[in-house]
């Protein structure tokens, strides 16, 4: 195979990995069906904050579709307590803000990932390479990679969360809004650090099950090769 070739597939595999990662935090922060009640149960959150479980999914619906762009602010009323009010105060709101640019910013890196996927294998076309070939093994070791890669990255992170957790909001945030104060933000009581915990590991698990599926189908393409290329040999 040319290193064009393998240059070409190694990118490719890359970008659909990283496509993947984007689409497993998406797909447990928006489309697992029950995940936050399940959180909230989990860790006393509606008792915390002294409001009703329906309540609070209310507004934690009304928070999602503000990071998908679907709701322009966040002044969102609710009862707290008892008594009616805003559920986030102005620093929160900043604050969210702040994580709908990245939930955004992600959203249009999956875009770019998406064309660099279809241009590498234009190009491979062009190169009249053979992509039934080049590209099953090329995505198996980018893949290989690129799973490693995260693997290590996810053992350094798992042997002290709290302080990855910080890092990971010094390098992408450029003031201190992240930093709330449980007596007066209810934001962080509804979004324990234990729950981050429980969704990093569920991105995880998720991401981890798209890529073996992702694997296990280039070496299925790559085992029925093998048995064309031996049963013409037969027949030659």
């Amino acid at each position: 195979m040319k290193m064009i070739h393998w240059m070409l597939g190694i990118l490719c595999a890359f970008a659909l990995m990283l496509v993947l990662l984007i689409t497993s935090v998406e797909a447990v922060v928006y489309w697992t069906p029950g995940y936050f009640e399940k959180e909230y149960t989990k860790y006393q959150v509606a008792e915390e904050v002294s409001m009703e479980m329906a309540d609070l999914l209310d507004v934690t619906h009304e928070m999602m579709a503000f990071l998908r762009g679907r709701r322009e602010d966040l002044h969102v009323p609710t009862v707290v307590a008892g008594q009616s009010r805003e559920f986030f105060n102005a620093r929160e709101i900043a604050h969210m803000e702040d994580v709908r640019d990245l939930f955004v910013a992600a959203i249009m890196l999956r875009r770019i990932c998406l064309a660099v996927i279809g241009l590498t294998t234009a190009l491979l076309v062009l190169q009249k390479a053979r992509i039934s070939r080049v590209l099953p093994q090329a995505l198996c070791v980018g893949t290989a990679l690129f799973f490693g890669l995260t693997g290590i990255l996810a053992g350094i992170i798992a042997t002290d969360f709290s302080r990855y957790f910080i890092i990971f909001h010094h390098i992408f945030f450029r003031n201190d809004l992240w930093i709330l104060d449980p007596g007066t933000d209810l934001l962080i009581n509804i979004v324990p650090e234990p729950f981050f915990m429980d969704t990093a590991a569920r991105i995880g698990l998720t991401f981890g099950l798209l890529v073996a599926a992702v694997f296990g189908l280039c070496l299925l393409c790559l085992h029925f090769q093998k048995r064309q290329t031996k049963y013409n040999g037969t027949q030659m």
